[in-house]
């Protein structure tokens, strides 16, 4: 048996990424900001090129990928960025919804100065940003906001599953603020929310937050409308 010559094969250091995660993450990375649409397709050859490397890498960064369906694969039809259903992604926003409600009464009920200074620090942000032409970085500004509420609610696994279900979704929800209405409306009701939290009223921090997701009637139709057609898989007619 020939001897493995380490200067042809040497070992990856301790820690340190392979190509496929690194390729990995960054698809993953491409997907949740909504730069590789849903249903996008992913070409082997096209992607070893880019990343400058064979197609093995490639391939086992698309099954990874495929393990935590973001991306789909078919026999000989290739890979793309899966497409959620309409009544999915309905669905997770409800889910969203319950579990953002929850932290809201919890960031009520254990409030402290420093959650209502994070709290005003997101209010000032995401106005500073409105006041900008095109309102541009208002979804970074308004994460923000949700992040201080997150944290102040002081359940890391609550707050694990509100941020792993937001990255899920954001790539559905690229146009939540491409008009003003969009922006004052987010605005207004982050400032009723903050109010609810800084005063203790868990019941009206719970139901401000609920009113402010869109996974209601109204709300997800409104939602719903920003959506192009094709991201989903199957017709809108699903969501009824």
């Amino acid at each position: 048996m020939q001897p493995t010559n380490p200067t042809l094969n040497p070992p990856r250091p301790a820690g340190r990424p392979s190509r496929a995660e690194d390729i990995r993450a960054t698809l993953e990375a491409e997907i949740e900001a909504g730069v590789l649409c849903p249903g996008a397709p992913l070409d082997e050859r096209e992607l070893a090129q880019r990343f400058g490397v064979s197609r093995t890498p490639v391939r086992e960064a698309l099954q990874q990928l495929a393990a935590h369906e973001l991306v789909s694969i078919a026999p000989r039809q290739g890979a793309v960025v899966t497409r959620l259903s309409v009544g999915k992604v309905r669905a997770m926003l409800e889910y969203v919804g319950e579990l953002e409600s929850l932290a809201a009464r919890l960031a009520a009920r254990r409030g402290d100065e420093a959650l209502h200074a994070a709290l005003d620090a997101g209010l000032s942000l995401c106005r500073r940003v409105a006041a900008t032409p095109g309102a541009v970085g208002y979804a970074a500004a308004n994460a923000a906001f949700h992040e201080a509420i997150y944290q102040g609610c002081r359940n890391e696994i609550l707050a694990g599953h509100i941020r792993a279900a937001r990255r899920c979704l954001q790539r559905y929800r690229m146009r939540d603020f491409a008009t003003g209405q969009q922006v004052a409306k987010s605005l207004e009701e982050h400032q009723r929310i903050a109010d609810a939290i800084r005063a203790g009223d868990e019941l009206q921090a719970a139901a401000t937050m609920a009113f402010h997701v869109p996974a209601g009637t109204t709300g997800f139709a409104e939602f719903l409308a920003t959506v192009p057609a094709h991201f989903f898989d199957g017709a809108h007619a699903a969501a009824s």
